[in-house]
């Protein structure tokens, strides 16, 4: 298999997330024209999950997942001596041509894996939560005859994002904050008989920026990015209304950060929490180098896969920007790692 022809037909197939209907498609097929038991997960409108094996182990204890949407804009794919250009090129569409080919290489030796290819983990890991709600139905047990219950009683789920071939010992979970203020309106001439929600907001913002986090010698700090601030009406209308999304990136549980949150930001604002994503430690593999994933991943969505193990090719650092690539050398490193991962796992 051409991985490397692969990635680039990925990279050009838009799929900004909520657009992942094409290229769940080509997958779709592509992996069934392979030879592979197909079957797509409907997630929501028109999208859908992409879930294969081996006709020859419908139920492998290794599976290799990742997921097929990107940040906007699109960008599409080019190449160089070294490296493929385009957007999802190392996030994470040159890691699901790594796990195709790999699994590949692996039917060669008479090994099976599964290959799970989720929609939403660059918004709401939704397709994740499907896929986790998946295999809650099947892997329970029911569907199996006694005599097969204990050798697939300890599964793994090898999941893809840009660790540059290393394997993540910790993976930083993810809290979304939304700050909201509410004013009055009236003319900008007579403030006093108006209540700006802007003025309410900039020093909320201004505290949170300001609130100690809490830091980890092994993981290291807790951060925050406020990511969008948006509110008011015009240029001179006293503004009612003014909203803010952050992200924290988490080192431990939240209880605490959360209730230091909304009382740093104090009574002139409200705070919800829409979504959490939990640190997580991983398993590792011995002799492998090892990182810490300041990201995160859809891991915490995907439990009922079976102990989880990070590791994909690229590099997180050009991951959702203009110039993203990954290296030809480490996408054909990244075939031999996973080969290498699911044999040790499969022996396990």
């Amino acid at each position: 298999m051409d991985a490397i022809a692969l990635t680039r037909q990925l990279v050009d197939i838009e799929s900004i997330t909520g657009n992942e209907a094409e290229v769940s498609e080509f997958l779709f097929h592509e992996l069934s024209r392979l030879g592979y038991r197909c079957e797509k997960m409907a997630v929501e409108n028109n999208r859908s999950n992409v879930y294969a094996v081996s006709p020859e182990e419908p139920r492998p204890n290794v599976v290799f997942s990742t997921h097929m949407d990107t940040v906007p804009p699109f960008i599409p794919s080019s190449e160089d001596e070294t490296r493929i250009h385009g957007r999802g090129s190392c996030d994470a569409k040159g890691i699901i041509a790594a796990q195709i080919a790999a699994a590949e290489h692996l039917r060669g030796e008479e090994i099976y894996v599964g290959l799970l290819f989720v929609v939403g983990e660059e918004r709401d890991s939704l397709g994740a939560k499907i896929a986790n709600d998946y295999a809650a139905r099947e892997f329970s047990g029911n569907h199996e005859p006694d005599n097969r219950k204990s050798s697939r009683s300890r599964r793994y789920l090898v999941n893809g994002e840009p660790t540059e071939n290393r394997i993540a010992l910790a993976s930083k979970g993810s809290l979304r904050a939304e700050v909201t203020a509410s004013g009055r309106m009236a003319h900008s001439a007579y403030p006093e008989l108006g209540e700006s929600a802007i003025d309410k907001l900039i020093p909320a913002l201004a505290r949170l920026r300001e609130m100690p986090l809490p830091s980890d010698p092994e993981i290291g700090p807790c951060t925050l990015n406020i990511g969008l601030i948006e509110g008011g009406r015009a240029p001179n209308v006293i503004p009612d209304y003014a909203h803010a999304d952050l992200v924290y990136r988490l080192i431990g549980p939240t209880a605490k950060l959360r209730e230091e949150i909304v009382k740093t930001a104090g009574e002139d604002v409200k705070v919800e929490f829409p979504l959490e994503l939990p640190f997580m430690r991983l398993g590792k593999v011995d002799g492998l180098p090892t990182m810490i994933a300041a990201f995160t991943t859809d891991i915490p969505r995907l439990t009922n896969w079976g102990e989880p193990l990070l590791i994909g090719p690229g590099s997180i650092h050009v991951a959702h920007t203009e110039s993203e690539f990954i290296e030809k050398a480490q996408l054909a490193e990244a075939i031999a790692l996973y080969s290498r991962i699911a044999k040790r796992l499969v022996q396990a």
